[in-house]
């Protein structure tokens, strides 16, 4: 139990504040003017222990935000990715309605009103599914297991259901397109080693040359590298290389001696040692272009007012952004610096990370490609995997070889494919119409009719046999009836 102690020295009586920690330590609350304000103190401190004491029920009395900020968030153990998905969907979707509510508050009816408010917002049904199961249901669930609340108000509360729409794969004629469309042979390298291998976005931009054996073709998939914000990252950088793949297991598969003798190639012309990456971010910078002489002096700005090309009020009051003006206020701008009238933000850290952004990589490359090849649909570059899945599938290699090479670690997720290709229900058409192109013929042919006569007859003759049993049955029941 905590203590206030007296103490006097040449800047006269004070009293010092003492208490224990959850450790048994003695601690000290401060010094103060008066025994009052010293015992204040400590009692403060004490109850802040209890209230991370299992079984006290004053930690039911903290808020919502308080115990996930300061005591859940800090302690879950998640992968950083999913820690800065988990921050994102806490800021925009939970804390604007739980926070400030005490954790004893919350009910299963407060979830349910949390969903509909979610709903009226206009959040879809797969965003609130993921708060709800993902985030609200682990909250709750730890604070059970730590005792500070007695039940689990999210338990049994249900969403509205996310409908699992079908596959569309990208077909061999229409990859064919977009690889054509690709602006270098670089890019076309790394989407056909994807294709070629189903490998995750972040397996294929950390794919090293020492991962691939050029003499059997067997390649390696033992890491892989998240794309992140600097303050998610525990060394504040934007890409993190996790020595494991998804699913956390090593798997090694053999890849074409296409695609082999192509990345062979292309790591001996770019030099490449073991520990390269195969696909890098380009360093070299794209010339600045050449200035272009304005068709006319002089303009007129959607203000109505008349500008000249060049000029500061022409690229602020007339919002001309031609190289003309653009290079007129990069120069005023320069001189105000050198004069020191203006406060420029902080210059960029050069980011030497070798990895390729996927916003990159789809901004410049894939996106235009796709566009370019007019598939009446946007694929994704992740569905280049389930394609590469897809593909094996309807040639017929086995399902459980599939399963390995894409890391499944059900197989039920590797069915999901097996009747993902357009032509995948020939069969059951062809089937179909085997049966309908029966010698009988189509409707209203002589053998139709003929075959539709004798089902009749065998219906009615079959009609009159039941009908004599049951006159039959009758007949009998009757006669046990009657008095002997």
């Amino acid at each position: 139990m905590g203590f206030t102690r007296k103490r006097t020295g040449p800047h006269g009586t004070r009293y010092q504040a003492l208490y224990d920690d959850a450790r048994s330590v003695r601690q000290t609350a401060g010094t103060f003017a008066t025994r009052k304000e010293a015992d204040r103190a400590w009692q403060r401190a004490e109850a802040r222990i209890a209230e991370g004491k299992a079984g006290d029920p004053r930690r039911a009395r903290q808020t919502f935000r308080t115990y996930v900020k300061e005591r859940w968030f800090p302690n879950h153990r998640i992968e950083a990715s999913t820690r800065q998905d988990y921050a994102y969907a806490l800021a925009s979707h939970v804390m604007p309605y739980f926070g400030d509510m005490k954790l004893q508050d919350i009910t299963s009816e407060t979830v349910r009103e949390w969903i509909t408010h979610l709903k009226k917002q206009g959040a879809s049904a797969y965003r609130i599914k993921y708060c709800k199961t993902a985030i609200l249901n682990a909250i709750f669930t730890t604070a059970v297991n730590d005792g500070v609340l007695v039940y689990h108000p999210s338990r049994g509360v249900k969403t509205d259901p996310v409908p699992e729409k079908p596959r569309q794969i990208i077909t061999t004629e229409q990859f064919a397109r977009i690889y054509e469309a690709l602006p270098d042979a670089t890019a076309q390298l790394l989407v056909e080693t994807d294709i070629e291998s189903g490998l995750r976005w972040g397996e294929l931009t950390e794919l090293r040359v020492k991962d691939l054996d050029f003499t059997t073709g067997i390649l390696t998939v033992s890491r892989s590298v998240v794309e992140l914000v600097p303050k998610y990252h525990p060394e504040g950088r934007r890409f993190l290389v996790k020595d494991y793949p998804k699913g956390k297991r090593w798997r090694r598969f053999k890849l074409s001696p296409q695609i082999v003798a192509k990345l062979k190639a292309h790591a001996e012309a770019n030099n490449l040692g073991p520990d390269d990456l195969f696909f890098s971010r380009r360093r070299d910078k794209p010339p600045k272009p050449e200035l272009v002489e304005p068709e006319t002096l002089t303009f007129k700005a959607p203000n109505g007012r008349t500008y000249t090309h060049g000029t500061i009020t022409a690229y602020n009051l007339g919002k001309c952004k031609c190289d003309r003006c653009r290079a007129a206020y990069a120069a005023y701008r320069a001189k105000r610096r050198a004069q020191g009238r203006d406060s420029p933000r902080k210059p960029r850290i050069v980011d030497t990370e070798p990895h390729i952004s996927a916003n990159w990589f789809r901004k410049y490359c894939w996106h235009p490609a796709r566009d370019a090849a007019n598939l009446g649909w946007s694929p994704r570059i992740h569905d280049l995997r389930h394609a590469h899945a897809s593909w094996l599938l309807a040639g017929g290699a086995d399902l459980q070889v599939v399963k390995e090479r894409l890391g499944h670690r059900k197989i039920s997720t590797t069915e999901r494919y097996l009747h993902t290709l357009p032509t995948a229900d020939e069969t059951a058409l062809e089937a179909l119409n085997k049966i309908r192109t029966t010698p009988a013929g189509p409707p209203g042919s002589p053998n139709a009719e003929k075959e539709l006569a004798d089902a009749k007859a065998k219906i009615a003759e079959l009609q009159a046999l039941i009908t004599d049993q049951l006159i039959a049955q009758k007949t009998s029941d009757n006669l046990k009836l009657r008095p002997a």
